[in-house]
């Protein structure tokens, strides 16, 4: 089966890189739908090695916080088996929950100052909300690999300590199209030192989807602005 390698542009090894470390930089840029949307940030982008080297171990806990009627941060990615904390840093309670794929959970109602943890087991997308703040959402993204990335609004990501060897590329971007995502998906191969992948482009629709609450009913118009 003919195979397809992005090309890797290989620099000058930083000092802090072992003789068998490589890390790769490169760009994300969002073509946004609309006019005031511009920014390049919440893009995962990662590298599952071709060769399988076993499971991959879970990451230390991650906190997505919920302050301001917001989860913070928007996009979360970690590797299988990771526990997730959802501190609520609100002065009024939230109802947090998942129904959407990935992990289906409801930690129920909870009070300012405390909080609830989940592990995520299996590798998917899970979209979080809140049942009283139907503004709130966010999205975690549970992967096989340790090697990923999360863009700034600069578009800019690294990803460092990779074996060198030959990776699949994928990316995944909330906005994007999913026959999009799959085509940017690509074999590459990494050499030892520093490297960069060239930019990758992808089209955003910067439209929200409508979702219901934990009961699978729509919000009321109050409850944006009850709390």
């Amino acid at each position: 089966m003919l195979r397809f390698y992005l090309p890797i542009l290989l620099i000058a090894s930083s000092s802090f890189l072992t003789a068998q470390d490589a890390l790769v930089r490169g760009t994300v840029n969002v073509i946004h739908h609309t006019a005031s949307a511009s920014a390049n940030s919440d893009v995962i982008v990662w590298l599952t090695p071709t060769r399988s080297s076993g499971p991959v171990a879970p990451g230390p806990v991650v906190r997505l916080v919920q302050k301001n009627k917001r989860f913070i941060p928007h996009v979360i990615a970690v590797t299988a088996g990771t526990q997730i904390e959802f501190p609520n840093q609100d002065p009024f309670f939230h109802d947090v929950f998942s129904i959407y794929h990935g992990k289906p959970f409801d930690l129920g109602l909870y009070e300012s100052g405390s909080a609830r943890k989940i592990k995520f087991s299996q590798p998917g997308v899970s979209y979080i909300f809140c049942s009283i703040h139907p503004q709130m959402n966010a999205a975690v993204v549970v992967l096989r690999t340790p090697f990923f990335a999360v863009t700034g609004s600069d578009g800019a990501f690294r990803i460092g300590h990779l074996p060198p060897g030959k990776y699949k590329l994928e990316v995944w971007y909330e906005f994007a199209s999913e026959s999009e995502l799959a085509a940017l998906s690509r074999d590459v191969e990494i050499a030892a030192g520093e490297g960069a992948i060239s930019t990758i482009t992808l089209h955003s629709s910067d439209a929200s989807k409508e979702h219901l609450n934990k009961y699978g009913e729509t919000y009321s118009p109050s409850q944006t602005d009850k709390y």
